[in-house]
């Protein structure tokens, strides 16, 4: 699987399967998590999300996403399965966003 960086501290794995415009939104939402993390973790390292599709049929396959932030030297891990590759990144980032802030 391929690997992509985003500036120095974002990495995005498996995403070279999607198309072009498709890409633009991931990196869109995915920027905007790291710098939502970025600002209230004042120890942040790295964001890490890797995806894998699932089942690939056409217009009904599933898309496993997992997300690894380090902050500190301690990573926290989280993952989902949607239908929807948005949708699936924003929950899956939301979630790490939701443990870290217990």
């Amino acid at each position: 699987m391929e690997s992509m960086q985003l500036g120095g501290n974002i990495e995005l794995i498996g995403f070279g399967e999607i198309d072009r415009a498709q890409l633009v939104v991931v990196k869109k939402i995915v920027g905007t998590y790291a710098k939502k993390f970025s600002e209230f973790l004042k120890d942040f390292e790295k964001l890490s999300l890797s995806m894998k599709a699932i089942h690939d049929v056409e217009k009904a396959g599933s898309y496993e996403l997992n997300a690894k932030l380090i902050a500190g030297g301690r990573p926290t891990f989280a993952s989902i399965t949607d239908r929807n590759l948005f949708f699936a990144i924003d929950k899956v980032l939301k979630k790490i966003e939701e443990m870290l802030k217990k």
